[in-house]
């Protein structure tokens, strides 16, 4: 950090909704009546250099940043309002949700400075917007608030009341992929039964739960010589049975075989699971989380630098069927490992125990299940156990 950075405390805000054609100096010559202007920067396309419409506006105190906001916000420039709010240095803060309220059945006539009026008298606001097309306003809107308890009352005290003639719904904001994950979630009928023998057909998978209610269907598994694969499905007609099938069975021993009973995965949410272990894969550069022992990831280290996320991919498919692969990188360029992320925990250790010590382009592969933290944690602790009792305690003096 610089001197000048250490002295001067810098108030920064986002300016958004900005016409295509608003330059630095244009924002200067408006903003500079607020107060002292450190810095501007209009955000551009990096290829063609087309403004994004937002821009950063540094000032060198919190006062003036403030008082900017009162002058400027929704204050009409080049035929567009202007939405300015402080810019959040804290990504986790942005990125959270916590604090974030959703409004829809909104007016067309409500626009942001009408929302941001209407609930500003609840707190310390971030951000809010209407949601809005060529046509205008799409009913909808969203205002982030500083703190998640003036979220909280904002939606006890709103929630269903009229503005401008019209109920509105004022809730939690909801993430994308949440809301997806809960709409999979409701009133399952499908379940997944795996760990038993193969002595275990359709008939008898059907027989064991059958008792439960309807079946619509009940299907083993099983590979191309005929041959069970040790898990199945069993679909019912009505849900409540399914919920009771997998109460009262998982866990139950079959055969000597302890069975494992759980609600069947929809498309959505495998799709949702490979989602989120890739962007998990993608976003660990040095570290790599999993839920328990039994891992379904791969950790792949000293690969040749030519080997990629689709080459790291093919060489690992014979092993059983792959979600997602991906070389971790920086600046374009290989950093020697990477992550596999197979679809069950069997396929992942068969891999494991195969290609560990194997030859990659002339490089040998050192490759083990992916650890959680806390086994990393502990196999850390283990070893310098061990080299504690295996070595005689040195005293320097």
């Amino acid at each position: 950090m610089s001197i000048a950075a250490e002295v001067l405390p810098v108030a920064s805000l986002y300016v958004g909704d900005l016409h295509p054609d608003v330059t630095e100096k244009m924002l200067y010559e408006k903003f500079s009546t607020c107060g002292t202007i450190i810095s501007i920067r209009v955000c551009r396309d990096m290829v063609k250099r087309r403004s994004l419409g937002y821009a950063y506006i540094n000032f060198q105190s919190d006062s003036d940043a403030k008082l900017a906001m009162e002058r400027m916000n929704f204050a009409n420039f080049m035929g567009r309002p202007l939405r300015i709010m402080q810019w959040q240095r804290d990504p986790s803060l942005r990125k959270s949700g916590l604090g974030n309220v959703f409004i829809k059945n909104l007016d067309k006539d409500i626009d942001n400075r009408a929302l941001y009026d209407t609930f500003s008298l609840f707190g310390d606001i971030l951000s809010s917007k209407i949601v809005s097309d060529e046509n205008g306003s799409k009913g909808y809107g969203f205002v982030h608030f500083e703190s998640e308890e003036d979220a909280r009352n904002c939606i006890e005290k709103t929630n269903g009341m009229l503005l401008n003639g019209k109920k509105v719904f004022v809730g939690k904001f909801v993430p994308h992929r949440e809301r997806n994950r809960n709409k999979a979630y409701r009133g399952f009928t499908n379940i997944y039964i795996k760990n038993f023998s193969d002595k275990l057909n359709d008939e008898s998978l059907r027989k064991l739960f059958e008792k439960y209610g309807a079946i619509v269907s009940a299907k083993v598994m099983a590979d191309n010589s005929g041959k069970s694969k040790g898990f199945g499905f069993v679909n019912f007609t009505d849900s409540q049975d399914a919920e009771k099938a997998v109460r009262e069975m998982n866990g139950v021993e079959i055969n000597g075989k302890e069975l494992y009973v759980g609600r069947a995965q929809t498309k959505l949410e495998r799709l949702l699971a490979i989602k989120d272990k890739c962007h998990t894969l993608k976003g660990s550069q040095n570290k790599i989380e999993t839920e328990s022992t039994d891992s379904i990831i791969v950790y792949v280290k000293n690969l040749d630098a030519n080997i990629d996320d689709v080459l790291l991919k093919n060489y690992f498919a014979k092993f059983g069927k792959i979600d997602c692969a991906k070389v971790m990188t920086q600046n374009g360029r290989s950093n020697g490992f990477g992550f596999v992320s197979f679809s069950t925990p069997e396929d992942a250790t068969k891999a494991a125990r195969a290609m560990n010590g194997k030859i990659l382009n002339s490089k040998k592969l050192y490759v083990s299940l992916a650890l959680s933290k806390e086994e990393r944690k502990a196999q850390l602790s283990n070893s310098l156990l061990q080299k504690l009792h295996s070595k005689p305690t040195q005293l320097c003096f």
